[in-house]
Formats: structure tokens, C-alpha cells, sequence
């Protein structure tokens, strides 16, 4: 999935993002206070997209 896709879906699931590291970004979601690391690749894996919404407690992408 492509990484400007799958930051749209967070964003629409209100999650925020807190800062840009290195090679990561790094969003929170306020509903259930928790934090999760999204990679700089052009490309996620599809794996990785959905372990990344589970931590966030936002629905997974299709």
C-alpha cells in the first residue's frame, strides 16, 4: 500500500501526528492514548499497515 494512502486513513480515523523522526513518523491516537511508528518507505507492507492500525485502535484499511 502506499504511504501517502495509508496516512490519509489515519488521518481520517483522527489519529494526530506527533513528529517526524528520521526515517519515521510517529502518530498518536487521543481516543485510546496510544502511539505507533509509520516507516518513510514508499511502500507498507500490507503486514505491517494492519498491525499498525490494531496498535492504534483505528479500523484496517482494505
Amino acid at each position: 500500500m502506499k504511504r501517502v494512502n495509508f496516512l490519509k486513513h489515519l488521518k481520517k480515523e483522527k489519529c494526530l501526528l506527533l513528529r517526524e523522526g528520521a526515517r519515521h513518523s510517529v502518530f498518536f491516537n487521543p481516543k485510546i492514548r496510544q502511539t505507533s511508528t509509520v516507516p518513510r518507505h514508499n511502500e507498507i507492507n500490507n503486514f505491517l499497515a494492519r498491525k499498525i492500525c490494531r496498535d492504534l485502535g483505528v479500523r484496517e484499511v482494505k
